[in-house]
């Protein structure tokens, strides 16, 4: 039997792959239209943990899915996901000037180009997850297609974006500010365990379970980035830092102090790892990832 590569190496091998697929599925900057295919590029292509990427092929694994259907639905994931970001940058929203180590897309071209750019990678990601050769099975594309939509939009990422202005003029308390972490976070990476079982065909139980893992996983790392944000190095974060603070934003560190924090992360780890207690061995990778995702620097 091979030797199980070590984390770190099976991480840099999947951002690897998705990176050679990113290449490939996005546009090649010609025509009038140049700027704006740099800058997809410039976002989707500067790096980073691809940790949602690795989730969901690793879960996918799990359903002996086809290599090649499960890097396709990683890259859509990746797109929305740097979509987000680039939103989350601009000066309406966040500020920032550095992502990933590189200037912030608005900062690399401008406003308007970082908007359109975002927007871009938005669609195409649904138009990944909805190409036959992401999957022959139309139903499966379409649960793909509905599952990253609501992991995105009015009821995911975009209401916890909201809830995050929000809280910048209006106290929010604790539960709130929990909800809206969950969704900020955690519904991508929910979603991203999901979709290998989805991809895998696999029964409405299974697809719970590593639902419900993600959900654990994604407020666990939302909570470890506002640690980060406010004791780690920018330099190795690759971001800006401290903004949150800076705007008087809610989170559940500042609501609980770090005792409180403890004793949640304790407790999500718990949930987490009960949710996939039943896949025993296999599912190994993914609890390994659940600890590297809630003890990392950056």
């Amino acid at each position: 039997m091979a030797e199980t590569p070590p984390l770190t190496e099976a991480l840099a091998t999947t951002a690897r792959m998705v990176e050679v697929a990113l290449d490939a599925l996005l546009p090649q900057p010609v025509g009038d239209e140049a700027a704006l295919h740099r800058a997809m590029r410039h976002s989707a292509e500067a790096g980073g943990k691809r940790l949602r990427a690795f989730l969901a092929i690793e879960s996918a694994s799990l359903f002996d899915v086809d290599p090649a259907s499960s890097v396709r639905t990683a890259a859509a994931i990746e797109c929305l996901h740097t979509y987000s970001l680039i939103h989350d940058d601009l000066p309406a929203m966040d500020d920032a000037t550095t992502r990933r180590g590189k200037p912030a897309c608005h900062v690399a071209f401008d406003e308007a180009t970082a908007i359109l750019a975002g927007d871009a990678l938005q669609a195409l990601a649904f138009e990944i997850l909805a190409t036959p050769d992401t999957h022959p099975d139309a139903r499966v594309r379409a649960d793909l297609v509905l599952g990253l939509a609501k992991a995105a939009g009015a009821a995911g990422m975009c209401a916890g974006q909201m809830a995050d202005l929000e809280g910048e003029r209006l106290p929010l308390d604790l539960e709130s500010t929990l909800r809206m972490e969950q969704l900020k976070t955690g519904a991508l990476i929910a979603f991203s365990l999901e979709a290998g079982a989805i991809l895998g065909q696999a029964d409405d139980d299974a697809r719970t379970r590593l639902r419900t893992f993600g959900e654990a996983l994604g407020l666990a790392f939302q909570i470890r980035d506002d640690q980060i944000d406010i004791t780690g190095d920018p330099a190795m974060a690759g971001k800006d830092l401290g903004l949150d603070q800076a705007a008087g934003k809610a989170t559940p560190l500042a609501r609980l102090g770090a005792e409180g924090i403890a004793r949640m992360m304790q407790e999500l780890e718990h949930q987490a790892m009960d949710s996939i207690a039943v896949l025993g061995d296999r599912a190994e990778r993914l609890r390994e990832a659940y600890r590297f995702a809630v003890n990392r620097a950056s």
